[in-house]
């Protein structure tokens, strides 16, 4: 079965005995993999003995790729592909993703995040919706850029587009935390910058979500962010901080529940958790039991060179944990599940009601 998504992943892992074994089967986009499987390096190291033999396919794209349609008589032949995000009609496994070299890793940049916090208070930020990117990568992406004020129309919204081939000297996250709102859309499907875009305090204002991350599912529209109408970006965005700036109190209240949320549930050691039980759970479906591959070379924790070796440094846990891991919550019943979902989809369609009503 695992064979299966060999011709869909970049590369293959093996955990036997404690030992991590990797086969690379394509290019990744620039150090994806490097970072992921230092990653799964730390969690070895962190939780010594925990970590159950496996053997599992991994995939570095943006958009995953195991589509349901493919499946649509028989669940057991489905190929099991890690990856970092899913959607409703796909089966990829979510994996915490891993910053690529140009962001520095989660436990340096959150601090730095908290501490861009404090150098402007809520009301004296800037009352527009900010967003800094690349506008090239996806349609929703292009469709927010006509959200700039042209002179005719002002959409209370300030988009700037970033050209990552001059570079990502301008691409300071920490900086980023001067306007009340901000504005988080996909790309080619998710995108890492909705963490960081929570963490700044400010009123964020999800564009309609079609892709989930490992902790995205637990983000709340109203409670954590203020959900945007794909379908008119800019009157949506508006709205928005139309709203916010008549009521600040209520405004900064999301901004911070949204900061308060990615604080408390991506604390890395909690996210090391998530990994083990997510990795432990996969193994239990295995029928044979995971054997080193012809092809397999064991992962060393070299630390590299130059900004590699600079994150890695920063990024490596500091020998076994004395604590145990958290107690995962049972899973949702069908029940459950559809409550919550309810409940997401009733808070947006409130929104959108307000949103109608001021314009008749």
């Amino acid at each position: 079965m695992v064979e299966k998504a060999r011709e869909k992943a970049h590369f293959r892992l093996i955990i036997v005995d404690g030992r991590l074994y990797m086969e690379k089967y394509d290019y990744v986009f620039q150090t994806r993999d490097v970072f992921t499987i230092w990653g799964i390096l730390q969690l070895l190291e962190l939780y010594p003995g925990k970590v159950p033999d496996l053997d599992l396919m991994f995939m570095c794209h943006d958009w995953p790729l195991v589509r349901k349609s493919d499946y649509p008589f028989n669940t057991g032949v489905i190929p099991p592909l890690f990856h970092y995000c899913g959607d409703d009609s796909t089966y990829d496994i979510v994996f915490p993703d891993w910053p690529e070299v140009n962001i520095p890793p989660w436990v340096k940049l959150s601090k730095e995040l908290e501490q861009g916090n404090q150098r402007r208070k809520w009301t004296n930020r800037e009352p527009f919706a900010y967003w800094k990117g690349n506008t090239y990568t996806g349609v929703a992406r292009r469709d927010l850029a006509r959200c700039n004020s042209d002179g005719k129309h002002e959409w209370n919204a300030r988009i700037h587009h970033l050209n990552w081939s001059k570079g990502f000297k301008d691409t300071d996250l920490a900086s980023q935390c001067t306007h009340r709102y901000k504005i988080y859309v996909e790309g080619n499907a998710w995108s890492v910058s909705e963490k960081y875009i929570l963490a700044c305090d400010s009123m964020s204002l999800v564009v309609t979500p079609h892709y989930y991350d490992f902790f995205s599912r637990g983000l709340v529209p109203t409670v954590h962010y203020w959900p945007i109408n794909e379908h008119k970006k800019c009157s949506s965005i508006k709205f928005a901080v139309d709203w916010g700036n008549t009521n600040t109190d209520k405004a900064q209240e999301i901004g911070r529940r949204g900061s308060e949320f990615i604080k408390k549930e991506l604390q890395m050691n909690l996210v090391y958790d998530y990994m083990l039980h997510l990795l432990t759970e996969y193994s239990k479906l295995f029928k044979y039991k995971p054997v080193i591959t012809k092809n397999a070379v064991e992962v060393c924790s070299c630390l590299g060179k130059d900004m590699v070796k600079e994150y890695k440094e920063l990024s490596k846990v500091k020998g076994p944990s004395q604590a145990s891991p958290c107690t995962m919550h049972p899973p949702f019943d069908d029940h459950q599940l559809q409550a919550l979902q309810n409940m997401k989809l009733n808070l947006t369609k409130q929104v959108e009601f307000w949103e109608a009503a001021r314009h008749d």
